[in-house]
């Protein structure tokens, strides 16, 4: 198999892994709205730097020590809470009070730096590390991958987050020449129970 189709096999895999809209995609629609394109692309940025960070460490083999029954336990409560309080802090925001003066600090600090906020949305679950670990094994299984491929293969799924997330947040900020402020608050409330229903399933699941 040749390099270049090993990247474009994994951009293919990659834009399909896109469609299953997590709550980063939403993370990033909803700044683009309420913040504009700039912030949009920020959040989508700092999630394809958390990403390749994670399949890093799925190549150096982290993933065994991060699936064990109990590091799992606890990471998926870690994850779950952090969805919670981002879907919380959005609701709040929208009502003009806070439920927790964490929750004030909170919005201060990713309302002022989308980076951020993007940072801690996506690595608030590290078990995306297991995903990467086992999808690059079984790649290499049914595809005989070299080291080589693999790196390209990973590098094209990584290029598919970009051009999705970017698209993303171009399409967010289109939204909001077509759609009134009213509608743009509804959908800022949509985020943040959307964002509390994966944070509640993941404790749940």
């Amino acid at each position: 198999m040749t390099n270049i189709t090993s990247l474009f096999k994994g951009l293919r895999f990659g834009m399909v892994l896109q469609l299953a809209v997590g709550p980063v995609s939403i993370m990033v629609f909803n700044t683009s709205t309420s913040k504009g394109l700039g912030n949009g692309l920020l959040v989508s940025w700092a999630a394809v730097l958390v990403d390749t960070v994670f399949i890093f460490l799925s190549f150096c083999g982290i993933s065994s020590v991060i699936d064990k029954p109990n590091i799992r336990f606890f990471i998926k409560i870690i994850s779950g809470l952090v969805l919670i309080l981002f879907g919380l802090n959005s609701l709040t925001t929208l009502l003009k009070f806070s439920l927790f003066p964490d929750l004030s600090i909170l919005s201060s600090i990713t309302s002022t730096n989308p980076f951020l906020k993007g940072i801690l949305l996506t690595i608030s679950n590290p078990l995306t590390i297991i995903f990467w670990s086992s999808l690059l094994t079984k790649q290499v299984i049914e595809n005989q991958y070299n080291k080589k491929e693999l790196f390209l293969f990973a590098t094209g799924c990584i290029l598919a987050t970009i051009l999705f997330l970017s698209f993303i947040a171009i399409l967010g900020n289109l939204a909001t020449q077509f759609l009134s402020e009213l509608i743009i608050t509804y959908l800022n409330a949509l985020v943040g129970l959307i964002l509390l229903f994966f944070g509640i399933k993941l404790l749940f699941n």
